[in-house]
């Protein structure tokens, strides 16, 4: 008996240890998990400055090369945690794609965009800011460019860190200026090119808006509201989807192509145009066989625009790393470009290996930390279903590419955001129109007071005055870390 008890004391023991060892993993594996992703980040950043050394050689300024590799590595993975969850977040928000699906769609077409077409920026970015020559030597220009690539990638991912939606190309626009300013004075910079940037991060939030608004309204007029909304939409949507295809076809046409063989800008209009039209075409018997047997409302249109919301993703994604890869290699390409021949006023030549710690960045930060943001954005601000959140991806897409067409460094943040807003504000006031519409006809109804309309509306509005602080902020506060950062540096470097 006492031989009984003393091996049950034993076993009892042993499962309490076993118990400590078995809770103690757990704990180490909650508490490791959140280290896995700035991990392979690190991994990310150092292969990149490794690469950059190795493709640059061992030249006097190949550890500095490798350092803005480092650097533009680093801007690349904030970008992607940043900016790209503003492309999908629409899609995930209306449930029309998985987050899986988001982010696997967004790597893919985030890189063939920076890959294909994102040279033209890149230029605006490196050289069209400031004056180069004012700067002065070619070591004092590659301590501002460094400076500049630091703080925006710094700025980015402290407002990234904390929730706020902010600017990737205001942090690199405000770095570089800041930059410029403590290495010559405010004669360095391009104020002219500032000028049409600034003009352009107002300009694309309301035109962004305004497109979003302008498909809602034609989707409700001529489907939503009809009395057949299935037949209304085997009509329209596949004239929807051409026009995304025709506009996407066009832009790579003009931009990618042209790297084999020349294409004029009407002969891309017309490239566009052909492939609208089979597109077009192709999506008539499609959209018809998913639509048999639907019933005749509002929720039954979800599964219609399934696939025209996917492709806008897709589209948009593409745009998106064409037009922000510069925020992350325009800095550096413009230092490889200085290190390499000396001279800081040349045309800005981009190596292929510089373009690819961009494209790749881009992805990697998407999948390591962009699920949370895109969680946000396509729920927080205003209700989403496929109808909206197609509209929204249609209007940032196609203002991201008639930007980056024109070679303009516009946010895509604003654009998108803009959007969302714009689809928001335009619901609230069709609500609003056609409550009045109903008021007029059953006068007898009473009439809604302030803080029963205050609680109908469909926009966030402490959303408005968060994002618009955020937007005013970010350049200056991008600027002056940019400069304290250019004095450290050329402290250092003596």
């Amino acid at each position: 008996m006492a031989q009984n008890d003393l091996e049950a004391r034993h076993l009892d023991t042993l499962d309490r240890d076993l118990g400590r060892f078995s809770n103690l993993e757990l704990a180490t594996a909650y508490v490791s998990r959140p280290l896995v992703a700035p991990g392979i980040a690190l991994v990310f950043v150092l292969l990149a400055g490794l690469g950059a050394l190795m493709a640059f050689g061992a030249a006097s300024n190949g550890l500095i090369v490798a350092m803005a590799a480092i650097f533009g590595a680093y801007m690349a993975l904030n970008i992607g945690a940043n900016d790209v969850a503003n492309n999908m977040g629409p899609a995930v928000g209306a449930n029309a794609l998985t987050m899986g699906g988001a982010i696997a769609i967004a790597a893919i077409f985030e890189t063939a965009g920076a890959l294909i077409a994102g040279g033209d920026v890149v230029g605006t970015i490196s050289k069209g800011i400031i004056a180069p020559d004012s700067i002065g030597t070619q070591q004092v220009f590659i301590w501002a460019m460094l400076a500049a690539l630091l703080s925006s990638a710094l700025w980015v991912n402290l407002a990234t860190w904390i929730g706020a939606p902010v600017s990737t190309t205001h942090s690199v626009v405000g770095g570089v200026v800041g930059a410029g300013i403590a290495a010559a004075g405010f004669a360095a910079v391009n104020w002219p090119m500032m000028g049409k940037i600034a003009a352009s991060w107002v300009i694309s939030p309301l035109l962004g808006g305004l497109i979003a608004a302008g498909f809602l309204w034609f989707i409700k007029a001529r489907i939503i509201y009809r009395d057949d909304k299935i037949a209304a939409a085997r009509v329209w949507v596949p004239v929807l989807i051409g026009v995304m295809a025709g506009a996407f076809s066009s832009y790579l046409a003009l931009k990618g192509l042209k790297k084999v063989v020349e294409i004029s800008f009407g002969m891309s209009l017309l490239i566009g145009l052909l492939m609208g039209l089979a597109s077009w075409m192709a999506m008539i018997p499609i959209i018809r066989r998913q639509s048999r047997g639907l019933e005749n409302r509002n929720k039954s249109l979800k599964v219609l625009f399934g696939i025209p919301l996917v492709v806008s993703a897709a589209l948009l994604s593409f745009a998106h790393g064409a037009n922000d890869v510069a925020n992350a290699v325009g800095p550096l390409a413009a230092i490889v470009q200085a290190s390499q021949s000396g001279l800081i006023n040349a045309d800005v030549a981009i190596p292929f290996w510089v373009m690819l710690i961009g494209a790749f960045g881009l992805s990697f930060g998407l999948f390591l930390f962009g699920p949370k943001l895109i969680r946000m954005v396509g729920s927080q601000i205003t209700k989403l279903n496929p109808m909206r959140a197609y509209c929204v991806s249609l209007s940032a897409a196609l203002t991201v590419i008639v930007a980056s067409w024109l070679g303009l460094p516009v946010s895509s943040t604003h654009i998108a955001v803009g959007a969302i807003f714009g689809v928001g504000f335009f619901r609230e006031w069709d609500a609003e129109r056609r409550l009045r519409k109903a008021q007029g006809h059953a006068p007898e109804r009473p009439r809604l007071g302030p803080e029963e309309r205050s609680r109908r509306k469909l926009v966030r509005r402490s959303h408005v005055m968060t994002i618009a602080a955020a937007w005013v902020v970010t350049v200056p506060a991008a600027a002056g870390l940019s400069a304290v950062l250019f004095l450290g540096l050329r402290a250092i470097g003596g």
